[in-house]
């Protein structure tokens, strides 16, 4: 009877044993399932992210390659009349502008040097004149003899003057009248053929091929009948 008894307990604390093991890894399993499940939630979670993420970019990059081909389509296609007249006056407005400012550049150049030859050709001048007033002076304090021998030097040397500057006499004197030339002070009658100068009152200079001052002249108007 005792023996019975004490199997008897031994079986029910086996069971007992067993049923606790079968607890705990049970429990064992939830919590694995739990961990799990958590861990594929996280990943769930992130791979939401992930996509989220990926469909922005996709987009971003949907508008940039439609803004390129835009672009693309803007600068492969034909320009209009309108545009290519705007072009021109684009263009020819720059041109001007830039042809304004060189012809202003140049007029203002072209006139300091226009001043400064200027100044330049009266200091000249003036030394060479001086030489003539030294020779007056001269001329003045000698003799009688010796004035008229100092005209003749002061003629020499205005006359060396001129020539320097290309100023030269105009020949009047038996000469046809011109009236370009020519300014008639007086028509007498004379010997000489009509139109013909027969007296030299003021003489005319030329400074090149321009008339500097014409002659003040007395012309025949041919014989008296």
């Amino acid at each position: 009877m005792n023996q019975k008894t004490s199997e008897k307990d031994e079986a029910e604390e086996l069971l007992k044993k067993n049923s606790a093991e079968t607890s705990g890894n049970s429990g064992k399993q939830s919590d694995a399932d739990k961990t799990a499940g958590s861990a594929g939630n996280t990943e769930t979670k992130a791979e939401k992210e992930a996509a989220n993420g990926a469909d922005k970019v996709n987009a971003a990059d949907a508008v940039n390659a439609a803004d390129k081909a835009s672009e693309a389509s803007e600068a492969g296609r034909k320009p209009t009349r309108e545009e290519e007249l705007q072009a021109q006056v684009d263009e020819y407005k720059d041109k001007y502008l830039r042809l304004a400012a060189d012809f202003d550049n140049f007029r203002k150049h072209s006139a300091k040097e226009s001043g400064e030859r200027a100044a330049r050709a009266t200091e000249n001048f003036a030394i060479e004149v001086l030489d003539v007033v030294d020779n007056i002076d001269r001329a003045l304090a000698a003799d009688e003899k010796a004035l008229r021998e100092g005209v003749v030097q002061i003629q020499k040397v205005l006359a060396k003057i001129l020539e320097n500057h290309s100023i030269s006499p105009i020949e009047s004197k038996n000469a046809q009248f011109d009236p370009n030339k020519h300014e008639a002070i007086a028509y007498v009658p004379s010997d000489e053929k009509e139109g013909i100068i027969i007296d030299e009152l003021i003489r005319g200079y030329t400074i090149g091929d321009k008339v500097l001052r014409c002659a003040k002249v007395a012309v025949s108007k041919g014989k008296e009948e």
